[in-house]
């Protein structure tokens, strides 16, 4: 199957010749990345600063998210995701570049859907109930399906077992697939194969190292290596008497070559916390590549 050359969303079809930056933005407390330095309460000014500020340093899509899912994570109340994310999202769809929702609760999908929103970034793949119908009934939003051992509270506790890679595979082809069958088209789907969500670093690595097999599939890839805590114990300083993995505000510089050896081999997507030193370093691999 041959893989297309744009992400159709809701209003506009990325150009996948060129890698693109999704930028992260957390409008939440307790993100595992950022701690919520973007999040005050119910005072959403820093979120949508942080918004802009992304733009200004490159990102090509934005990635708004109100609900944490680092390992141990509880799910959020529905009253209160839709209390972070909605005011984020009715701001950002004006700024005039693609907006993602990281959500899994389809009524937050139909509700940011309706203020604008391109594209649904799942990490349950559309499994929630009404999760499919959600998309399937928009027009043209794009969507992310994302592969996730167990669910966040867990993932961690008894990572997967056996050839990740062609389990990883299998998932995805057959969220897709079913996908197709509630009639959304195969323009409008990218995969994620879910770095960090219920694998071990190894596992993490295989796919990476076969990243082909998933691409293999016909969908543009989406990379989501940023800041993840395989790189933080690749990374983990051995000098020490036990080797301490890298603090989170270390994670830029391995974060960054993870990303580029992701598009190097096939990604056309990377979500990404640091959008200045990401953006650089890919103007550097296309002129090398040219």
């Amino acid at each position: 199957m041959a893989m297309n050359p744009f992400w159709q969303t809701s209003r506009f079809q990325i150009d996948l010749a060129k890698p693109q930056v999704m930028g992260i933005v957390n409008a939440t407390p307790d993100s595992f990345s950022d701690g919520g330095a973007y999040f005050s309460s119910r005072n959403t000014s820093s979120v949508l600063a942080h918004c802009e500020q992304l733009l200004n340093e490159g990102a090509d899509i934005l990635d708004i998210g109100g609900e944490s899912t680092r390992p141990g994570a509880v799910a959020l109340p529905l009253d209160e995701e839709l209390a972070r994310v909605l005011p984020v999202v009715r701001h950002a769809v004006q700024l005039g570049v693609p907006i993602s929702v990281d959500t899994y609760k389809p009524e937050v999908m139909q509700a940011v859907l309706d203020l604008g929103a391109d594209i649904i970034n799942d990490i349950w793949a559309l499994r929630k109930l009404g999760a499919v119908q959600a998309v399937a009934g928009h027009a043209q939003c794009g969507v992310c399906l994302m592969h996730m051992h167990r669910e966040p509270l867990t993932m961690q506790t008894a990572p997967m077992s056996g050839d990740v890679v062609q389990q990883v595979r299998d998932f995805l082809q057959l969220a897709a697939e079913g996908l197709q069958l509630a009639g959304v088209d195969h323009s409008r789907i990218v995969l994620d194969v879910g770095v960090g969500f219920g694998k071990t670093v190894a596992q993490n690595l295989s796919l990476l190292q076969r990243q082909s097999d998933v691409l293999s599939l016909g969908y543009p890839l989406l990379a989501g290596w940023s800041r993840k805590s395989s790189l933080a114990m690749l990374c983990a300083d051995e000098a020490l008497d036990a080797p301490t993995p890298l603090a989170m505000s270390e994670r830029m510089v391995p974060s960054i070559a993870a990303a580029l050896l992701a598009v190097e081999r096939g990604a056309r997507v990377v979500r990404v916390h640091d959008v200045r030193e990401t953006v650089q370093a890919l103007k550097v691999w296309v002129a090398a590549s040219m």
